[in-house]
């Protein structure tokens, strides 16, 4: 009875705050839903009339639900998402209010923009920047406010976001992977999207024990911390046992995702201890998009709730695994087929072997590019780690299927199951069986049998950044391949050509080994592939000549776009470092140097009554004690000193680049050499002395 009762409440909850299809499938006219359809499957214009229309039914819902506001609801290159809410309410003539919403601000919003990072798009002075609809993306009722998904453009019409590439993109591939589907004869698909699925991993802490811990108020992650007596060594936190306080908390965040339309689907404790994950079921690129925004927000809210902090910085502990998050990506057409995904018959494994390697040929092209997608500060901790794929980009396919590939190219026959030769033609390419491989977890990009496992992400980033590349460098090489095949006069055979001459001229970025080998740095290096080791080594390749071509020709970004992007991160690497390195300053001396003292000379006070009472003090523990805490003292001391120099030279340097790597180089060793000093006190001041939580608390306590 309580399970029914639980399924039912499930399906009257789910979607119950969005303006979803259902919902304007019951509440618009007829046409209006039309027109409306057309504009979110086709992207044909929407008409004002029709736009006001929608406005009012959707403000009449919104107030059904509750709501008083409305706010345009955007993604800002801040990496977080930003709104501005007014009211319903418009004053009428006798002195009194009604409540509106025309269709003009449901189109277009004009919050002030002179606050976002614009990467000198615009000058400070500068105010206006506008939000636009995107109506592909529902819009939704939370605390009491309509929130309507938009993009956010400058007053001269650039991109102030990260939504508007991640749309442009999808229309390119779009347009590319059409133009490859006509050449094998599907004339029904009129429209092929992006999928994703985001895996988001978390850890969790006790709010009390947070708020003493100037670190991670301020950096989001621990400049301090000597390694508890137990880590994840014993490998037991992996989909272990839930917390009860845990669970509580995983129990309410699904039921207020699941209010939002989104699919969270499976939650469980990851490898290290208070780390967890939940992940939702695939869904539309800019969609997946907005609902993992909604995620991490709604993660620290609830979070709070439970007493709780949710921490999403990609490595808030050292020692133990860091935070990722898995983006699952594949091509969809609208008539329900994966691109991806190997079919029943010789046409459409010749048609998912040319996508395939369209995949392939792109990662190998545009390695620098996804390696840049993913840079951060925090995320320069993280991947090279254990538990992190290395920085350098690789492909895993499994064995099976690196088989196949390698017999295509070598004219050999690939007997695993039955012997079948892999000449490719389109009337007798043999059905693909289905990966039986096992999985890899070192790899940054695995294909796991319909789609591609990009692991290189960070737990705080938007997956807007990364799908845009992927979408955009994956449209570039599907348009080279429709150039060339729609020229030739025989498609079978220039097709078999194509595809022998891509998987061998791009064999080098396919990987099924460990790529957390010293072996595979080595072997990587043979082969030519990028070891972009921080965000400083790879960033600038965002705005090599290249890269700046690709994303001009598809229109996803203009070249000041780009730079602009450009001087947004790396400033952002910037201002990171200088406030992780201000906070380890003002800790060391407001507090552990204080905390040293205090023990010291208590321990100083222990000998002195000792000698006083004539103590023999041969062999005692106090005068070694007292001499490590001495000497450590004035290392702790001489290693603030050198970091405050670090910092201070760094933010003297006016060329953001050239400051990076004086952070990155200089200001970064500094910061690990204080934090070493640092961690050996904590293993020699007294708990009571101590004066913030260890490992052992932040952990352990939850």
């Amino acid at each position: 009875m309580s399970t029914d009762n639980n399924n039912n409440n499930i399906n009257e909850i789910f979607g119950s705050k969005v303006f979803s299809d259902c919902v304007m499938r019951k509440r618009l006219p007829k046409e209006t839903y039309k027109m409306l359809k057309k504009t979110i499957n086709d992207g044909e214009p929407l008409e004002a009339s029709v736009a006001s229309v929608v406005a009012n039914a959707m403000k009449d819902w919104a107030i059904e639900m509750g709501a008083t506001h409305f706010t345009h609801w955007f993604q800002p290159m801040t990496g977080i998402t930003a709104e501005k809410h007014d009211s319903f309410i418009s004053p009428t003539s006798d002195g009194k209010v009604i409540m509106e919403f025309s269709g003009k601000e449901l189109i277009k919003g004009e919050p002030d923009a002179s606050s976002f990072p614009s990467g000198g798009l615009r000058a400070t002075f500068e105010a206006r920047g506008y939000t636009a609809w995107d109506p592909t993306s529902y819009a939704f009722v939370k605390d009491n406010t309509l929130y309507i998904p938009t993009v956010f453009c400058s007053y001269s019409g650039d991109a102030l976001d990260k939504k508007t590439p991640l749309l442009r993109s999808m229309e390119a591939l779009n347009k590319a992977a059409l133009r490859i589907l006509r050449l094998f004869g599907d004339n029904e698909t009129t429209r092929v999207i992006t999928t994703v699925g985001p895996e988001q991993e978390y850890f969790l802490c006790d709010k009390e024990l947070f708020l003493k811990r100037k670190d991670l108020i301020f950096a989001g992650r621990t400049l301090f911390g000597a390694m508890p007596p137990k880590g994840q060594e014993m490998e037991d936190h992996y989909f272990g046992s839930i917390k009860p306080r845990v669970s509580a908390f995983m129990k309410e965040l699904d039921q207020e995702l699941w209010k939002l339309g989104v699919l969270a689907k499976t939650k469980h404790n990851e490898v290290a201890p208070a780390q967890h994950e939940l992940a939702p079921i695939f869904t539309t690129a800019n969609i997946a998009t907005d609902h993992n925004q909604l995620t991490m927000e709604l993660m620290k809210k609830i979070a709070e709730k439970h007493g709780l902090v949710c921490l999403l910085h990609e490595k808030p502990f050292a020692g133990v695994n860091g935070s990722g998050k898995h983006n699952n990506w594949s091509i969809s057409t609208n008539t329900g087929v994966n691109l991806l995904e190997p079919g029943d018959s010789p046409k459409e494994n010749a048609q998912f072997l040319t996508f395939l390697c369209a995949v392939i040929k792109a990662v190998n092209d545009y390695q620098d590019l996804l390696r840049v997608s993913v840079a951060s500060a925090g995320n320069d901790h993280r991947l090279g780690a254990n538990e992190a794929p290395p920085a350098i980009v690789s492909i895993f396919l499994g064995d099976e299927l690196t088989e196949i590939l390698d017999s295509i190219v070598d004219g050999t026959e690939y007997n695993k199951k039955s012997r079948v030769n892999m000449e490719i033609g389109v009337d007798i390419l043999p059905k693909f069986p289905r990966d039986t491989t096992d999985r890899n977890r070192t790899s940054p990009f695995a294909f796991t049998g319909n789609k591609f496992e990009f692991r290189m992400l960070g737990s705080s980033f938007s997956i807007s950044g990364p799908n845009f590349v992927l979408n955009t460098i994956v449209a570039e090489v599907l348009t080279q391949f429709a150039d060339r095949l729609e020229g030739s006069d025989d498609f079978n055979k220039e097709l078999n050509k194509l595809i022998k001459e891509t998987i061998k001229e791009n064999r080098k970025i396919i990987f099924n080994g460990n790529n957390y080998s010293e072996e595979w740095v080595e072997e990587a290096a043979r082969r030519g592939l990028l070891n972009l080791a921080s965000t400083v080594d790879a960033l600038p390749h965002f705005v090599d000549k290249k890269n700046i071509e690709l994303f001009t020709k598809h229109k996803i970004l203009t070249e000041a776009e780009m730079h602009s992007r450009y001087e947004i991160v790396l400033e952002n690497y910037c201002k990171t470092l200088r406030i992780e390195a201000l906070t380890m300053i003002d800790m060391v001396k407001k507090e552990i140097i204080p905390a040293v003292i205090s023990y010291t000379k208590m321990v100083a006070d222990t000998l002195a009554q000792k000698r006083s009472l004539g103590v023999d003090l041969a062999g005692a523990l106090e005068p070694s004690l007292l001499q490590d805490l001495s000497d450590l003292g004035g290392k702790l001391m001489k290693a603030e000193s050198r970091l405050a120099e670090e910092v201070a030279a760094a933010g003297s340097v006016s060329d953001v680049l050239e400051s990076a790597k004086c952070y990155r180089h200089k200001v970064l060793p500094a910061m690990e050499d204080l934090r070493k000093v640092a961690d050996t006190l904590e293993g020699l001041v007294g708990k009571d002395f101590w004066p913030f939580p260890t490992y052992s608390e932040l952990l352990y306590r939850v």
